[in-house]
């Protein structure tokens, strides 16, 4: 997945181009339900731990992701009526429909919006991106959201090149028997090995540990036991009961890198 995934017109702001524009929170997350990973950023590995599968994506740039369903285009965190279905919402699904642009050498961001939005109009309803040609203080909250949401991205990918650099990651595969018997199976992504963990010295445990690291890494092996609940929640919309099993092996997540 690039930074793109969800957005389908996202066009920079401007006060030329939306001096009339204004953004109706609608309240339900419909724009996620073909996306079955998202990006997720180190700093929310605390709160996602407890409801989703934090795993790591992608080859050159590693990013680690929240798994939301088994299918390529199944998020078994929504309801039919759009609702999400967990506690904690990632990051990368509440910064919608606002997104950065960065430049070739990503030395700037320009501030986008995806048009496409249903809750993008030109009708008054909702927050008002300009009052008199200038941003409204709802922009200014958006602009702060994205600029910290930036850092954490960088400080995410420092996190990743150092595990890739301490050679932590395995291939991984999840397998869902389905009630009828057919299996499903989630593949592309990457988990930290335990025994290469353990087997780091004590300098490189200390490293980790002082930069938080360690906590980060403990948190997204925890995690992995929540495939058993997107097997919970895959088992009710397939009306009936499933089995899951991670095995090792690789390619399907892979979608779920940030770029």
């Amino acid at each position: 997945m690039t930074q793109m995934l969800i957005y389908e017109s996202a066009v920079p702001v401007s006060a030329a181009r939306h001096k009339d524009a204004s953004i109706d929170a609608l309240g339900d997350y419909a724009f996620s339900r073909d996306v079955n990973a998202v990006p997720l950023m180190a700093v929310e590995f605390p709160a996602a731990a407890a409801e989703y599968a934090v795993v790591f994506t992608g080859d050159e740039n590693i990013m680690p992701a929240a798994i939301l369903g088994m299918r390529g285009k199944q998020n078994l965190y929504l309801d039919d009526a759009g609702k999400w279905q967990a506690k904690y919402l990632p990051a990368f699904i509440r910064r919608y429909p606002f997104v950065f642009s960065a430049s070739a050498d990503n030395s700037t961001f320009t501030l986008c919006v995806d048009e496409s939005y249903g809750g993008f109009n030109r009708e008054g309803r909702g927050q008002a991106l300009f009052a008199d040609g200038k941003a409204t203080p709802y922009v200014d909250n958006v602009l702060k959201f994205l600029q910290e949401y930036q850092a954490q991205f960088q400080r995410t990918q420092a996190f990743c090149r150092k595990l890739k650099e301490l050679d932590l990651f395995e291939p991984m595969q999840a397998q869902v028997t389905l009630a009828g018997g057919g299996k499903l199976s989630l593949t592309g992504f990457m988990a930290v090995d335990r025994k290469k963990l353990k087997a780091l010295s004590g300098e490189q445990l200390a490293e980790l540990a002082k930069n938080d690291g360690l906590e980060l890494l403990y948190l997204h092996l925890y995690s992995m036991r929540n495939f058993a609940a997107i097997k919970d929640r895959l088992a009710v919309i397939e009306g009936g009961k499933a089995t899951v099993t991670p095995e090792a092996d690789v390619s399907g997540a892979e979608q779920a890198a940030a770029g």
